[in-house]
């Protein structure tokens, strides 16, 4: 594998109509989870990517391993749990840029994940391990889990990239805050959001995030700044990188995914790092333009199209 992962993924339920959830009556179904949104969008630039994680032995895990594997990501690692349902979601779309999300994943298969469900060979053999904050705010037992893949990889010299991915609705803050800062310890590659940063921190300012982090012992840092762009520094450089002119935001989740997508193809293609962040925001950006975490998520000729229209924008 290219890129590693560990987390849930769950069953999206989508409304068909803007507004209110309580006044709808006919809802889509999706899958939706953090890492195998991200392994996706890899997957579709021509990466190998691998998800390991539980199902409930139901309809819906049977839906979510299908999709995730008809996307092109491995899921040999995956544990189909007969005691546990898989998790569920709703999203609410308000309007544009007003989205609240509902989680139905107490008790979930996924949230019983444990150190020896994991193939210790699968994550030394990559050549990433791709983990976000959501995973070790589940369970005791995914935290162990999630700790417990840091080590192995690193005992394997794979690069472990992390993504905070601050849920607050899942654990306190007092904790929250706690551990993430341990996982950033133990982490080549941060990504993180500037509210995330700021929780973590007490800062909005991008240089001072990323000396922080730099402290902790990580070398690279990448900022995500939205709309923005992004912002990245190492012992080498630091820079800031523009986003993509998106003339419509559809739907905002899972733009960060996607990011993180584009900056780790980046890097398996042997790109500088500002370019690998400019790819990241590029397919950060196509993620908004289409409503659904992976929907908007390009292959290779799509992201071509989309780096050559902004080079163009730019150029005029």
């Amino acid at each position: 594998m290219d890129v590693v992962s560990l987390g849930e993924t769950m069953v999206l339920f989508t409304p068909e109509k803007q507004g209110q959830m309580r006044y709808s009556r006919s809802f889509s179904s999706h899958i939706a989870g953090a890492e195998t949104n991200t392994l996706i969008g890899l997957a579709k630039l021509g990466h190998q990517a691998g998800w390991i994680s539980r199902l409930g032995h139901d309809e819906f895990g049977a839906l979510v391993r299908a999709a995730v594997r008809g996307e092109g990501v491995d899921t040999s690692q995956v544990i189909v749990d007969g005691d546990a349902p898989t998790g569920l979601l709703f999203k609410e779309q308000l309007n544009e840029r007003d989205v609240r999300i509902y989680y139905y994943r107490s008790h979930s298969a996924a949230s019983r994940l444990q150190p020896g469900d994991i193939d210790e060979d699968y994550i030394a053999g990559a050549k990433y391990l791709y983990l976000t904050g959501i995973t070790p705010a589940l369970s005791a037992s995914c935290r162990e889990s999630v700790f417990h893949a840091v080590e192995v990889a690193r005992k394997a010299k794979v690069m472990v990239v992390f993504d905070p991915n601050l849920r607050r609705k899942l654990w306190s803050e007092e904790e929250a805050r706690s551990v993430l800062k341990e996982i950033v310890r133990k982490s080549d590659i941060v990504l993180a959001g500037v509210a995330e940063g700021e929780f973590l921190y007490g800062t909005k300012d991008c240089a001072e995030l990323a000396g922080y982090v730099h402290k902790e012992g990580c070398g690279t840092v990448i900022i995500k700044r939205g709309e923005r762009g992004a912002y990245y520094s190492n012992p080498l450089e630091a820079k800031y990188v523009d986003s993509l002119k998106v003339a419509k935001v559809v739907d905002p989740v899972g733009a960060g995914d996607g990011f993180a997508a584009g900056v780790l193809s980046g890097q398996l293609d042997g790109l500088s790092l500002e370019q690998s962040v400019t790819r990241g925001c590029a397919v950060g950006a196509a993620v908004t333009m289409v409503s659904g975490d992976i929907e908007g998520l390009p292959d290779r000729k799509a992201l071509a199209s989309l780096l050559s229209a902004a080079e163009e924008e730019v150029q005029r």
